[in-house]
């Protein structure tokens, strides 16, 4: 597994102002306190996920084709998904294990990313704005900016951001083009609903690699797309809702209301 080569890396990079143009872009219409919860502006998509926990068979596929298509370092020791085991009936991921090498058939399997908050607390204590809300409700991440304090990690409830402590490993044959270049070490990183599928009109990649079609990706400001009619048609649930953060990833066990 080699390092990235000089000329690999310049080639990725190559994607990354386009990214950019499209963050600044989204990030004009952002004021400092939207709840796009209560916003009639309907002028961008509301992004959601919705993940069935009755379809999750703990498999992690899910994990590792995240690191592969968004280049995460294969040295870092980190995926931006992790998968907790948990009894059944239980949310409370803080007592989940996520270390579980067999599936078994007293429990079911939580997957657990950035929620993609309405009211994030990681945009609240970052000292240098480099992690910010879209208007699509995507939670930014700006690496240029990023001074790796980890003081959103320590704000973010559902422990969804990683730490580059080394430099990435990617084989050159397997860097993924479209997506982000490696990022560097000393920066803070976490899912961003892979952006680069997303505004070609893909999903993104790991709800469209699992094996029993837990995931479910789109926008909430279409009422009939397929997460606004999952949310409606089922019990549905978020994280930590007490915290008043409003993730917009939603969990279903196919119980109707």
């Amino acid at each position: 597994m080699g390092n990235v080569s000089r000329r690999s890396f310049l080639k990725v990079v190559g994607i990354a102002p386009i990214l950019l143009f499209i963050s600044k872009i989204l990030n004009k219409f952002v004021s400092g306190e939207v709840d796009s919860e209560s916003s009639n502006n309907n002028i961008f998509p509301k992004y959601a996920m919705v993940i069935d926990l009755s379809k999750c068979i703990g498999c992690r596929i899910c994990m590792y084709a995240c690191i592969k298509e968004n280049n995460i370092g294969r040295n870092s020791g980190f995926s931006y998904i992790k998968v907790y085991a948990l009894p059944r009936g239980v949310l409370d991921i803080d007592i989940g294990d996520e270390c579980y090498t067999e599936v078994e058939e007293d429990k079911w399997y939580v997957p657990v990313q950035c929620m993609q908050c309405d009211d994030p607390p990681c945009v609240k204590v970052c000292p240098v704005g480099a992690t910010f809300k879209l208007e699509t409700g995507v939670v930014w991440v700006d690496h240029r900016r990023c001074i790796g304090c980890r003081l959103c990690m320590a704000a973010c409830p559902y422990n969804a951001r990683r730490f580059n402590w080394v430099w990435p490993q990617v084989p050159d044959d397997e860097l993924n083009p479209n997506a982000l270049p490696p990022r560097p070490a000393g920066v803070v990183e976490k899912c961003i609903f892979c952006p680069h599928r997303v505004t070609r009109g893909l999903k993104p990649r790991c709800v469209v690699e699992c094996p029993t079609g837990a995931r479910y990706f789109g926008d909430l400001n279409d009422p009939e797309s397929e997460v606004s009619k999952l949310i409606k048609e089922n019990v549905s649930f978020r994280l930590r809702e007490d915290l008043g953060y409003k993730p917009r990833i939603y969990y279903i066990a196919r119980g109707s209301k």
